[in-house]
């Protein structure tokens, strides 16, 4: 299965993605971890603007992630999370996946108010020492200030304090929402009310993904 977990930053799409693939034995692939093994590795058209802070075109977002599609892990299959983020990108994906002989399964669309995915950002916090992810809601550290793996210090990211978050809800609006309706249209994407517990919105995705299985094994049959 090629799934794709679709949603505003703060949704909780990273939580899902990684409950999801332990269940399947298929991999979660984070845009963010496939930017860090290639910062780390030396690309240095990526480098460039990272350490200028500018937004990372196109053109060098979609190099990076068909090089990463092409590794051996994910030949059975995975579930991405954080890309697509723009139609064009969407486009690209698909005939990347096509040379692969791949497609696009599933799109779930995990879907919140502005205000809940704002209370969920402004409460997260990351290990300073291994950049373990925390809630102080949903996903509570053992101790208050201290990661549960390696007792490092948590903080708080620029980009999860409250004027941040909200800029960032805009702009997934402004230029990532369109494709909610790109995905509808060829039939790929379902909604799920990620407004809920992290388990409940787990169990609704894993409904989701079980009837497509369910369906896929009725056609084939028929296709022999």
């Amino acid at each position: 299965m090629q799934i794709v977990i679709f949603g505003p930053p703060g949704v909780g799409k990273g939580t899902v993605s990684d409950a999801l693939s332990a269940k399947y034995k298929i991999p979660h692939i984070s845009t963010g971890d496939i930017f860090r093994a290639e910062i780390k590795s030396g690309n240095s058209e990526l480098i460039q603007y990272v350490e200028k802070g500018l937004l990372v075109p196109d053109s060098v977002v979609n190099k990076v992630i068909e090089k990463g599609l092409r590794q051996e892990a994910y030949k059975s299959g995975f579930i991405l999370d954080g890309y697509p983020r723009t139609i064009d990108q969407a486009v690209f994906l698909e005939n990347a996946l096509w040379k692969l002989n791949k497609k696009i399964d599933l799109v779930i669309n995990l879907a919140a108010s502005d205000e809940q995915i704002i209370g969920r950002i402004t409460q997260r916090r990351t290990c300073g020492k291994c950049g373990a992810l925390y809630n102080l809601v949903t996903i509570k550290p053992k101790k208050k200030d201290a990661c549960d793996k390696c007792n490092g210090p948590l903080v708080q990211r620029k980009d999860d304090e409250p004027e941040t978050a909200g800029k960032r809800i805009d702009v997934y609006k402004e230029e990532t929402s369109p494709l909610v309706e790109y995905y509808r249209k060829k039939k790929l994407l379902v909604d799920v009310d990620a407004s809920k517990k992290p388990k409940e919105v787990y169990n609704s995705a894993l409904k989701v993904i079980n009837e497509l299985v369910k369906k896929d094994e009725k056609q084939t049959p028929a296709q022999q």
